[in-house]
């Protein structure tokens, strides 16, 4: 992080500003953290670095499949994945910062609990208008729920990734149930997009047998 960027001001924290994209640093099988110190890609908080981002990247495609569907709910959830896209690299220098400090700064990224609250607040307001829930669904339906799915699972790896690097270090709690929500919001979402619940594919126990 640090090696490759310099630092631009806006507002209270310090933007990255991006000089180079390779450095060579890392041809040893190290990485560089916020404070300067290294540690192994094979750490337990690098796993849990790379599972956000890959959990940001699966949201970036549901971003497009939602706008491609063009639906009554198209701009607000594609607004609310926007937002959750930039709490997710909040999450991943949280992440990479170590300590055991979690007060945030105008120089140190951490969650905070307001975050999780706006999640909250915006699964309780989407399951408001979805129809009650008879079975457990299959991931699927329309191509917009099937991408947030495919996000919502990617996001429940990350959350255990951070679980097992708490278990060793000292990691943000907040850190930890913004990811936990997160699916539940997806879980939503992707209801949402399935006509409020009615295109949802239902699980049939033991039909295939």
């Amino acid at each position: 992080m640090g090696e490759r960027a310099g630092t631009a001001t806006k507002g209270h924290l310090a933007l990255v500003k991006l000089n180079k994209i390779y450095t060579r640093k890392g041809d040893d099988g190290t990485t560089g953290l916020v404070d300067g110190s290294r540690l192994a890609k094979s750490d337990a908080r690098m796993t849990a670095i790379g599972d956000v981002d890959e959990t940001n990247s699966a949201i970036g495609v549901a971003i497009v499949a939602i706008g491609e569907a063009d639906t009554i709910h198209s701009a607000g959830l594609s607004a609310g994945l926007t937002r959750i896209q930039s709490d997710l690299f909040d999450l991943g220098a949280d992440l990479a910062t170590p300590g055991e400090d979690f007060t945030p700064s105008e120089m140190v990224l951490r969650i905070v609990p307001t975050q999780v609250a706006r999640l909250e607040a915006e699964i309780d307001a989407m399951n408001a208008s979805l129809t009650p829930l008879t079975s457990f669904i299959l991931p699927g339906g329309t191509p917009p729920a099937a991408a947030l799915h495919l996000a919502r699972a990617i996001a429940r790896r990350a959350e255990r990734a951070a679980v097992t690097a708490a278990a060793a270090m000292p990691i943000n709690p907040h850190a930890l149930a913004y990811l936990n929500r997160l699916s539940d919001w997806l879980f939503v979402a992707s209801r949402a997009m399935n006509k409020a619940g009615a295109e949802d594919v239902l699980w049939q126990p033991g039909a295939t047998r």
